[in-house]
């Protein structure tokens, strides 16, 4: 009987279930446009144009979703944080401070997966535990929280970089270059990030799945030794 064709190794699940709630790689590509939208926008027509072009690029991302029957999850999610930057921006008066919302969000970012590192709570580990059901069962090994520790700082390093340079082009008024950091510390960073995250999660299952198998081996010994006459 041959295999079916949808029976797949689970350890290959994690990265196509993250591209997907990523809504795919047209959702990564869709999520750029605003922002390249907005910038040229700004720069030939006004603060006011580039704020309405950047929301009607978002609602017309949206529709075609929908129309399409793709996941509207990540459009959705787009649209509403294109709309916080864009009231930013009209707040501010200043096309500049459409960045401003995620300068900042990564500053949080980096310093809530930081404090998870020194509270020796790797975020990675607890958010990756509750997606798969297996809870924290790998806080009770060492090397499954020290391979969570290094995909955790990983993303660390990832908002750490993204408020620095992005924080520095904001103060010095380089609103071109910030779409520019925008875009090229977006999704290439987080591909990195996720990639040490795909091997933390290998290698913290197997080590978990190791240490349950030398257990339940320890436990049939001693059955065994019970029932002998």
């Amino acid at each position: 009987m041959s295999e079916s064709p949808n029976s797949q190794p689970t350890e290959d699940a994690p990265p196509e279930t993250i591209l997907s709630q990523l809504g795919g790689v047209s959702g990564l590509v869709f999520s750029t446009l605003p922002v390249l939208v907005f910038v040229p926008v700004n720069s030939l027509a006004g603060l006011t144009a580039a704020i309405w072009a950047a929301l009607g690029l978002a609602v017309a991302i949206l529709v075609w979703r929908l129309v399409k029957r793709d996941p509207i999850q990540p459009a959705v999610s787009g649209f509403f944080g294109v709309a916080v930057c864009a009231f930013i921006a009209y707040r501010t008066g200043d096309a500049k401070g459409y960045f401003l919302f995620g300068i900042y969000t990564s500053l949080a970012y980096g310093g809530v997966f930081l404090v998870s590192i020194l509270a020796r709570r790797p975020l990675v580990g607890i958010v990756w535990g509750y997606l798969n059901g297996t809870g924290k069962a790998w806080r009770e090994h060492r090397a499954a929280v020290r391979a969570y520790d290094i995909a955790t700082f990983a993303w660390v390093l990832v908002f750490v970089a993204r408020y620095v340079v992005q924080s520095q082009l904001y103060d010095s008024d380089q609103t071109g270059w910030l779409a520019v950091a925008r875009i090229a510390m977006g999704w290439p960073l987080a591909a990195v990030a996720f990639a040490v995250t795909f091997w933390a999660v290998r290698r913290a299952d197997a080590v978990v799945a190791a240490a349950t198998h030398r257990e339940s081996e320890s436990i049939e010994v001693v059955d065994a030794d019970r029932i002998e006459p």
